[in-house]
């Protein structure tokens, strides 16, 4: 069928029919169950990737939590990185699943309680920040980098903004303005990597696991690019519940999620998820990314970034 010689009409009609089946076969998906459960966790979920994609990965959890804890989880992709707090005041979320520097804002600024951790199909929880260039630049380190092009993620990103700026505060850059001829940010750590392959930026910044997840498609991708520096290791993705929900029930979700890649039912789902377990998220590891964006704050004091 050739739909640009549809009229419009019937084009709308069809793609309104077909948007309909496909809501009816996603609710159909999901446990059944969960309709008449009144208690309910609403979670936030931040962007990483393609949404549709990322709804389907939490689609499974979801309903996996739900039969086993005995209420409605659900799970809500939340807007870009830097709106996390916002949104969650906004949503009335109960919890979220966040990156390295969003938790670490959460946990300073909503009271929210780290729960745990996923751990990804290469067996680790954590990422970490990379500055790099493509190898045919000619930049090899930060002196090289003077008069050159800057991409980084978004503002609210550790391994993608944070780091990059603390390192390169370090490293003696005392205006960007001045340093650089031009500097810009990415919505995505993709974005960043492509840019700088594509070579519309010199030097780019992400974190290690995009690179990898891209490098597994197209292993040329880590053949074309040298890593200049890296971060310490956080963790990548943070579930957090806020501290006022209650106790027992925090216990009870955390111990569903430890206890799914015990069971064939939550092995199942973890695939799907895209994991190979959850662990214990530890407070304590959020101490140092304050403190990274502490330096990182100063830097833009500076710079008037």
């Amino acid at each position: 069928m050739n739909l640009v010689n549809l009229p419009a009409h019937n084009f709308t009609r069809r793609l309104i029919a077909c948007l309909g089946l496909f809501l009816i076969a996603l609710t159909a998906a999901m446990p059944v169950a969960a309709a008449d459960r009144t208690e309910k966790l609403l979670i936030g979920v931040e962007p990483e990737h393609n949404i549709f994609d990322q709804m389907e990965q939490y689609r499974y959890l979801a309903g996996y939590l739900s039969d086993q804890l005995g209420i409605t989880v659900q799970f809500t992709i939340m807007s870009r990185y830097g709106e996390v707090i916002k949104r969650f005041k906004t949503l009335k979320l109960d919890g979220a699943v966040l990156t390295a520097y969003t938790t670490a804002m959460g946990i300073k600024e909503l009271d929210l309680e780290p729960i745990a951790n996923p751990v990804n199909l290469n067996g680790e929880s954590t990422s970490q920040g990379y500055i790099f260039v493509r190898k045919d630049s000619g930049i090899r380190n930060v002196k090289d980098m003077q008069g050159k092009s800057i991409i980084f993620v978004d503002q609210a990103t550790m391994e993608g903004y944070l780091f990059p700026l603390a390192y390169l505060r370090r490293q003696g850059v005392t205006d960007f303005n001045k340093f650089f001829n031009r500097f810009s940010s990415s919505g995505s750590h993709a974005s960043a990597i492509f840019a700088v392959l594509d070579g519309r930026a010199d030097i780019g910044a992400a974190k290690n696991t995009a690179l990898n997840k891209l490098a597994l498609h197209d292993p040329s991708i880590q053949q074309e690019l040298n890593i200049l520096a890296q971060s310490p290791k956080v963790p990548e993705f943070t579930l957090c519940i806020k501290n006022d929900i209650d106790q027992n029930l925090q216990a009870r979700l955390a111990a569903v999620l430890f206890q799914m890649d015990k069971t064939s039912l939550g092995q199942k789902v973890l695939k799907k998820f895209k994991a190979l377990r959850f662990v214990k998220a530890n407070k304590a590891d959020f101490a140092r990314i304050e403190e990274m964006a502490r330096e990182a704050r100063s830097a833009i004091a500076e710079h008037g970034k």
